[in-house]
C-alpha cells in the first residue's frame, strides 16, 4: 500500500509535465513546418519555452529541408525517459526496442490528437466566429489548411458545401484505430 500510495501522484505530476511538454515541442514543430506566423503570441510563447533545449540540440542535429529534426529528436528523447520512468516506477521492465517503439506509437497518438482537436476547434471557431481572425484561429488555419486542402482535392465539388473537415476528421479517427494498435500490440510482443 506504502509504495502505490507515493507511485500514483508522482506518475500523475510526471505524466503531466512530460505530456505538456511534449505537447508544446510537437506544436512548435507543426507550426514550423506549416509555416505558421511566429509574430503570433501563442507562437512565441511556444518558442520561449521549448528554445533552451532546442538551441544546445540544433548545433548538433541539423534541420532537414523544412522539417525540425532537433524538435523529433527531443520529442522522442523526452517520450522514452517519460515512458521509462513511468515503467519503472510500476515497477515493470521494458526492453529498450519495446520502449521505443511505444514511445513511438505514444507520440503518433499525440499528433493525430493535436491535428484532430485542430480541425474540430476550427470548425467551431467557423460556426461561432466567422470573419474574425484572431490568434488562435489564425493558428489553426495555418495548422489545418494543409490537411483540408488535400481534403477538398478528394472530394467532389459540392457547390459551396465544404466536406473536408467532416473527412479530415474521419481519416484522423481511421489512421488512430488502423496504425495504433498493431503499434502497441508490436512493443508488448518485443517488451
Amino acid at each position: 500500500m506504502g509504495m502505490n500510495y507515493f507511485t500514483n501522484p508522482i506518475e500523475l505530476v510526471l505524466n503531466t509535465v512530460f505530456s505538456l511538454y511534449i505537447g508544446a515541442v510537437m506544436l512548435r514543430f507543426l507550426l514550423q513546418w506549416c509555416r505558421a506566423d511566429f509574430r503570433n503570441p501563442i507562437s512565441k510563447f511556444l518558442i520561449m519555452l521549448t528554445h533552451p533545449p532546442l538551441k544546445i540540440m540544433r548545433r548538433f542535429i541539423p534541420s532537414i529541408g523544412n522539417i525540425d529534426t532537433s524538435s523529433l529528436v527531443l520529442m522522442m528523447t523526452l517520450q522514452v525517459f517519460a515512458d521509462g520512468s513511468l515503467e519503472l516506477l510500476q515497477g515493470a521492465s521494458i526492453s529498450i526496442g519495446g520502449l521505443i517503439l511505444i514511445s513511438f506509437a505514444h507520440l503518433l497518438a499525440l499528433l493525430l490528437n493535436v491535428l484532430f482537436y485542430a480541425v474540430f476547434g476550427r470548425a467551431l471557431l467557423s460556426w461561432f466566429n466567422q470573419g474574425s481572425f484572431n490568434n488562435v484561429s489564425m493558428l489553426l488555419y495555418s495548422l489545418t489548411e494543409p490537411m483540408l486542402s488535400v481534403c477538398r482535392g478528394m472530394l467532389p465539388n459540392l457547390g459551396g458545401l465544404d466536406l473536408s473537415v467532416i473527412l479530415a476528421i474521419l481519416g484522423l479517427q481511421l489512421a488512430e484505430m488502423l496504425i495504433l494498435p498493431p503499434l502497441y500490440q508490436l512493443a508488448s510482443l518485443i517488451s
